[in-house]
């Protein structure tokens, strides 16, 4: 896996993955930035978020639950001295579908937290306490989209 990253000017840089998608990244105008792309802490939470997400609703579709949407919200309180890595974060799932089954979803989170979600492993290893929690919430008829 490789990246790039090119300052722009400012607190601006770009980076660029492996697989040639691009991302902005600023500080906040107190930094010299002008806030126009999240900060570098900012990714780090939102790539956990993503592989951790990834990885709950694959293997729901593996166990062919009738999953319909996954949102992952997270929340995270960072060190005050620098470095102000991160000490804490939660992540809370709200799946969403018709017959989704409890055991399916916590196992799904379980496995990601503990088996597959590299971001969250790492963090994990590295002293951040990581925690999960999820919400199913039941679709009815009235609701299809």
């Amino acid at each position: 896996m490789k990246a790039r990253i090119q300052w722009a000017g400012g607190a601006m840089f770009i980076g660029e993955s492996g697989s040639g998608h691009a991302v902005v990244m600023d500080g906040a105008p107190e930094s010299g930035g002008r806030n126009l792309g999240v900060r570098p802490m900012e990714m780090v939470l939102i790539g956990l978020g993503g592989c951790s997400s990834f990885d709950v609703v694959a293997i729901l579709k593996k166990a062919r639950q009738p999953v319909e949407s996954c949102e992952a919200f997270l929340d995270a309180e960072r060190a005050d001295e620098d470095p102000k890595v991160f000490t804490r974060i939660h992540l809370r799932f709200v799946v969403q579908g018709r017959g989704l089954k409890e055991s399916h979803v916590k196992r799904a989170v379980e496995l990601s937290a503990e088996k597959y979600c590299s971001a969250s492993i790492m963090l994990a290893k590295g002293g951040v306490s990581v925690t999960h929690s999820y919400e199913i919430i039941e679709l009815g008829d009235a609701q299809l989209s």
